[in-house]
């Protein structure tokens, strides 16, 4: 497991947030996180920034002074595994973790079916009531007479992802950076509340030109200026809390590996799914140990190769349900370095990412946990 980083479920993951916020608000109903205590106020907005990792911010801090004044503050929390956005969105929004909320990946298959399921534009024939059955800390909160809002994207309203993450709450449709502040304004008057804002600028710039980029250092910026604009504009005795959802690394042409150049790794594979940092591989009946020692050989130190079973008994997705366990790859590949584990048959639009997360390196895994 060395270079990788353990989800801090429990303690210090993003799923925890929302539970610290509420007992922050003076509610019981959501369990307490041992390693994360936030303080005592009327109202709480909680701005995620879609992959602003820790390590990020750290490394281009004077491109966000703001934001990185408070890193010496709060040590980090971890998103979960893997480290992306459907997962931890979902995780935010649930309190739950990725083996019991069951959004395990950016795609994932639909055991029934077959069939892989993206979990950003979901698939109409899959209910996301019945794939995340649970309550979600949304509205177990408003249920405690919290009042919860979520806001977003008007085009994200009822879409399957925000069923399965974010149903209990308030829905405020936002695409401009007022309609989000005057939003969170307006929802943090009244007491108790909770309301959350997503901005994905900053993710979808890093996937298009790399961290390191010019365009993503202007849209970190921007992110910084848009922090202090909302800080300001909110009421001194209500809280703000800045996370994201994970990091990224950049991926070079060296780095990238195309499966459809290696025959051999297509041996005893059904299904590809997940992404080019994290795969899921579903593989045909008792071929798991095989396909595992194949990617394995092939890839060597540059990822660590599991079986599910191994990294279920290693915590990566905390307590796995029964209906959740098929959806995961009878076999996982977490990548290390900038390695990119591309398809170009199953998932060619990925080749032209230059950012991508996924897996558990330190600059995927550590998050931000930023109160001001």
């Amino acid at each position: 497991m060395s270079g990788f980083v353990e989800p801090a479920y429990g303690r210090r993951a993003l799923g925890d947030v929302v539970p610290a916020v509420g007992c922050a608000l003076g509610t019981d109903v959501l369990p307490a996180p041992t390693g994360l205590t936030l303080p005592e106020a009327p109202a709480y907005v909680v701005f995620l920034v879609d992959g602003l990792g820790a390590n990020l911010l750290q490394r281009y801090a004077e491109h966000a002074p703001y934001l990185a004044s408070l890193l010496t503050d709060h040590e980090p929390g971890t998103a979960g595994v893997p480290s992306t956005t459907a997962t931890s969105l979902t995780s935010l929004g649930t309190g739950l973790t990725p083996g019991t909320h069951g959004l395990v990946g950016f795609t994932s298959r639909v055991p029934e079916t077959g069939k892989l399921l993206n979990a950003l534009f979901w698939d109409k024939s899959v209910d996301p009531l019945q794939w995340q059955p649970h309550p979600t800390a949304f509205s177990r909160l408003t249920d405690a007479g919290v009042r919860v809002d979520v806001v977003n994207k008007r085009e994200f309203d009822r879409s399957g992802l925000t069923i399965a993450a974010h149903r209990g709450a308030g829905y405020i449709g936002a695409d401009r950076i007022g309609e989000r502040i005057a939003a969170a304004v307006a929802g943090s008057a009244r007491h108790p509340s909770l309301t959350y804002l997503y901005d994905g600028d900053l993710d979808w710039t890093g996937h298009r030109y790399g961290v390191d980029s010019p365009q993503w250092l202007q849209q970190l910026a921007a992110i910084d200026a848009e922090t202090v604009q909302l800080r300001e504009a909110l009421p001194d005795e209500v809280r703000l809390v800045v996370v994201a959802d994970h990091g990224m690394v950049d991926s070079t042409a060296a780095s990238r590996l195309d499966v459809d150049d290696h025959p051999e790794l297509r041996d005893g594979l059904v299904l590809l799914g997940g992404e080019a940092r994290f795969r899921h591989l579903y593989v045909a009946d008792g071929a798991a140990s095989s396909v595992a020692a194949c990617w394995a050989e092939t890839l060597g130190d540059r990822a660590e190769v599991l079986t599910r079973a191994q990294a279920v008994d290693r915590g990566w997705f905390g307590a796995v349900t029964e209906l959740v366990g098929p959806r995961l790859g009878d076999v996982v590949v977490a990548a290390r370095g900038d390695l990119a584990l591309f398809s170009s048959r199953d998932f060619a639009y990925e080749m032209s990412l230059v950012g991508l997360h996924g897996s558990l390196t330190p600059d995927e895994m550590l998050i931000p946990i930023l109160v001001g």
